[in-house]
């Protein structure tokens, strides 16, 4: 059962590897669209997760690996999204739709002691999937286009360990691994020229760091009621990322445009990059009742960093996110009324982003809600379900001919909890 079981998440992960998931024009800067995080159940609260300590005993806190200390049982999660872009743009008044479906989460975690937990994260942290083209006809009649394109995938693999100081306090670290290919290609070409003339941009990366959290909850067992703050900081890279850049001029030999001939290299140069995800910090608050209800705020910020893009460098502003949100949980004893026992989840964010254009920030705000539908056999100390999950927002303007961007992201997943891998003591 184990080794099928070590095959199976192995085989997902080479599947989530090879995956393209990115729709947004915006993924053509930098490192491609970064997915904040890829969990339902931090996604459907808005984006909430430094102060947030699961009530139940199944669920594995990955954004600060502190807050586990209730964690109990085995869990394994598989997740997908759906993504539906919608984009508008005032330069020449187009329109464009866009959809993608891809696995976005796999987990697993266990406790190692009662004050010690692991879990082991597999997800896709930026990508890169996008096709523009760009045409103009000159008075002479010749056609000048652009075409842009962009591929690859940014994965993150994690190693999460949390240690119960006392009943109020916790620590947690978390081991980071980046990898993957990112391809940017830009050609121009004339009616009235044989050749094309490409500007290729392939950045490898491999980037390693850490994440350390603390979190501090109070319990009034008069009231229930619960007071919770955490905090979290990631730094320590040991980037190693390379970015390759080519100007040439060539044509193409076949009509899928793939096979190049007579290929000139103009300028062709290496260059690499220690600072791909610099320090990122994150403080939350929460209150809320035991196994009733709960409601965080959240500020996270991340400084911005220089990515070399077609040959040249483009500095990334620091960027800094707002989020709240919550669940509440009606009453799980009543099981004459099933939704009474479904946990509902609910929030809000604001995102100033990183890429700034033409004077302009490209920032991101968006609702969410979600519910967790337990199965038939889960109680509220081994809680295990159906994950679903809905995200609204927008991205972008339409200022300075840029596009905007409306999103709807549709989650669902599994959470499998039990007591598993564990040797029964008495028969």
């Amino acid at each position: 059962m184990k080794k099928i079981f070590v095959l199976s998440f192995i085989s997902v992960g080479y599947f989530l590897n090879a995956q393209s998931l990115s729709n947004s024009p915006y993924a053509t800067y930098g490192i491609g669209d970064v997915k904040y995080d890829n969990t339902i159940e931090t996604t459907s609260m808005g984006g909430i997760s430094t102060a947030f300590i699961s009530d139940f005993t199944s669920s594995f806190n990955f954004a600060n690996p502190a807050n586990n200390a209730n964690f109990e049982l085995t869990s394994i999660r598989l997740e997908a999204t759906n993504e539906n872009n919608y984009f508008k743009t005032n330069y020449n008044d187009t329109k464009s739709t866009k959809h993608s479906t891809y696995l976005s989460n796999i987990a697993i975690a266990f406790p190692l002691s009662p004050k010690v937990k692991m879990g082991l994260s597999y997800q896709p942290y930026s990508s890169k999937s996008y096709e523009l083209q760009n045409s103009q006809t000159l008075a002479d009649g010749t056609v000048l286009q652009n075409k842009f394109t962009g591929s690859g995938t940014l994965n993150t693999a994690q190693v999460a360990v949390s240690y119960k100081v006392s009943q109020e306090f916790s620590v947690g670290a978390r081991a980071n691994l980046y990898f993957g290919n990112l391809y940017d290609i830009n050609e121009f070409s004339a009616t009235n020229s044989e050749f094309i003339n490409g500007y290729e941009t392939k950045n490898s990366i491999k980037n390693f760091n850490f994440t350390l959290g603390t979190n501090y909850q109070h319990l009034n067992t008069r009231t229930d009621k619960k007071l919770t703050v955490g905090a979290t900081a990631t730094f320590g890279n040991t980037s190693n990322m390379t970015t390759d850049y080519k100007n040439s001029t060539y044509y193409y030999t076949d009509t899928g445009l793939t096979v190049k001939a007579n290929e000139t290299i103009i300028e062709q140069k290496s260059t690499s990059s220690k600072n791909l995800l610099p320090l990122q910090a994150s403080l939350g608050v929460g209150y809320g009742s035991e196994n009733h209800w709960f409601f965080s705020g959240q500020l996270d910020y991340k400084k911005g960093e220089d990515i070399s893009y077609f040959g040249k460098t483009i500095d990334f502003q620091d960027s800094y996110r707002i989020s709240a949100g919550g669940w509440y949980l009606p009453n799980y004893n009543n099981f004459r009324n099933y939704f009474s026992r479904v946990i509902y989840r609910y929030g809000a964010f604001y995102e100033r982003g990183n890429l700034k254009l033409d004077g302009t920030s490209i920032n991101k705000f968006g609702i969410s809600g979600g519910v967790m539908l337990p199965f038939k056999t889960s109680s509220i100390t081994r809680m295990s379900g159906l994950e679903l999950g809905l995200e609204v927002g927008k991205r972008g303007t339409l200022k300075n001919n840029l596009i905007n961007q409306n999103f709807i992201n549709l989650r669902i997943g599994f959470n499998f909890a039990d007591k598993w891998f564990r040797k029964t003591l008495y028969n």
